[in-house]
């Protein structure tokens, strides 16, 4: 059998595994194979970029940045608390 050796892990990246493993009833060793052989069965589930899957969940609007702020600007002159009965607001 194979060993793998890994080093200048983080402490606190160390300190949940070590979690994991206890509450699991397993050692880190084992731990570290259970969490290798999950990823490695299934690895599309995983191979996602975070940032791609981030970017659907956000706002999606087809206006740019200019046309956006112009609209909002609109907005808070044709409201009563931006607009002349609240002074700090005038003129935006």
């Amino acid at each position: 059998m194979a060993i793998l050796q890994v080093r200048d892990i983080d402490d606190r990246l160390y300190d949940s595994l070590k979690q994991k493993a206890q509450s699991d009833n397993r050692s880190i060793s084992q731990e570290v194979v259970v969490i290798l052989e999950t990823y490695l069965a299934n690895p599309s589930a995983d191979n996602t970029n975070p940032t791609q899957e981030f970017l659907k969940l956000s706002w999606a609007d087809t206006r740019d940045a200019d046309e956006i702020i112009t609209a909002i600007r609109k907005d808070r002159k044709n409201k009563k608390s931006f607009g002349e009965y609240n002074g700090v607001f005038a003129g935006y």
